[in-house]
């Protein structure tokens, strides 16, 4: 039984500007998450090409929902203090519960999709509730209440799902995933429930989700080089495998600079202050799905290279590899955006381009080729990125 003094002075609770230790545990269960990501990924590049956009497609709704959950769960810490007991198990159900789905993931479509689909719901819905019992009497309340509502709705779509299999399986778990997605977009309205104060938004501390966000990308980019050095370990070291080894390693470079160096056009005149952080958009948490998503796109396109450097190359793996890093410039351009029609850096974007003109001719080269041209193009974008935004003496900034 919890009792009331587990969750009294929830809503007046602040989350401290550095992240706890609890949040880095949680994010281990993600590394064993994201590697079932990636082998999904592998998979889907060695069927069948008839079958490539259905398949790619429940990867992407694996990794959308994965990504929900994280997502919410930081956004919860920031706002509330992550060191008060309730939230602790709030966050150590919700890493158990990821656990699950992660175990779950590669049969989610098979047998295991009723698994799959009541965990999720159980996370999604759970955290919430929690949160819109104990937040009773306070302003906060309506918050909670507003993202319950739409896990309800979209929590029977996946219930659905998980018990009809096949194609309705497909259909309902897309449906339940947009409806999150666009709750999460337009800030979660609901009939019936009051609108969310402006005061809700300003008790979240974004320092404390800027860290959140730069950890995760750290653990992210692990993967390219797990990916990568993995799969060399066994069939040892050639010049093609070693070639593309130096070019994951290039990659994973570039994405660290850009990542943590980059500033937005709003920010050049600031670009010099030490210590300086992320200043996080409205649309952060889309841009970092795009961020992720393009790093293990590219941990996969390298690890395929090193497994198989044989030509001829297939067209699927040059979207891999030159997409990967196309997804992660333009999640990086809008991570610090304000506004969408707001002023852009071209240099990412220009990066985009040049990596879209670069792709089509390696249909017809080595894979080694186009391994290191898709490392040597990310390379010179991060050098270009470094000498036009200058931090002035700061080389190391802080998560």
């Amino acid at each position: 039984m919890v009792t009331p003094a587990w969750f009294a002075g929830l809503g007046d609770s602040t989350s401290p500007r550095r992240a706890t230790v609890l949040e880095l545990l949680f994010d281990i269960v993600y590394v064993f998450a994201l590697a079932r990501l990636a082998g999904r990924v592998a998979d889907d590049l060695t069927i069948v090409r008839h079958a490539l956009l259905s398949e790619a497609g429940q990867t992407l709704l694996f990794f959308a929902a994965m990504w929900m959950i994280w997502s919410l769960n930081a956004l919860m810490a920031s706002t509330y203090d992550p060191r008060r007991t309730d939230i602790q198990i709030v966050l150590l159900a919700t890493m158990f519960g990821t656990l699950v789905l992660a175990v779950t993931l590669p049969q989610a479509f098979g047998q295991r999709g009723v698994i799959f689909a009541c965990t999720y719901v159980l996370i999604q819905v759970g955290r919430p509730l929690y949160l819109t019992w104990a937040l009773r009497g306070h302003a906060m309340r309506e918050v909670s209440a507003r993202v319950l509502t739409w896990h309800a709705v979209s929590g029977v779509l996946w219930i659905g799902g998980g018990i009809s299999g096949g194609l309705g399986r497909g259909v309902f778990w897309t449906l339940a995933l947009a409806i999150e997605v666009v709750g999460a977009a337009t800030n979660w309205p609901a009939f019936g429930i009051r609108g969310a104060r402006l005061s809700a938004l300003s008790k979240i501390s974004y320092s404390h989700l800027a860290e959140r966000y730069n950890q995760f990308f750290m653990i992210a980019l692990a993967e390219v080089v797990l990916e990568a050095g993995i799969t060399i370990s066994f069939p040892g070291f050639s010049t093609e495998r070693t070639v593309t080894l130096v070019a994951a390693f290039v990659a994973v470079v570039a994405f660290w600079r850009i990542y943590f160096y980059h500033v937005g056009p709003a920010r050049d005149s600031a670009a010099s202050s030490a210590g300086e952080g992320l200043q996080l958009s409205r649309w952060a948490s889309f841009s970092l799905l795009l961020i992720v998503g393009g790093i293990i796109c590219t941990a996969v396109g390298y690890g395929q290279v090193i497994e198989d450097p044989d030509p001829p190359i297939d067209w699927a793996l040059v979207v891999i590899i030159f997409g990967g890093p196309a997804l992660f410039l333009i999640g990086r351009t809008y991570l610090e955006q304000l506004s969408w029609s707001g002023p852009r850096c071209r240099v990412l974007l220009i990066g985009v381009l040049v990596l879209a003109v670069a792709a089509p001719p390696m249909v017809f080269l080595p894979p080694i080729v186009a391994s290191a041209t898709a490392g040597l193009i990310l390379a010179g974008i991060a050098i270009f990125d470094g000498i036009l935004h200058r931090r002035g003496p700061e080389t190391n900034p802080p998560l």
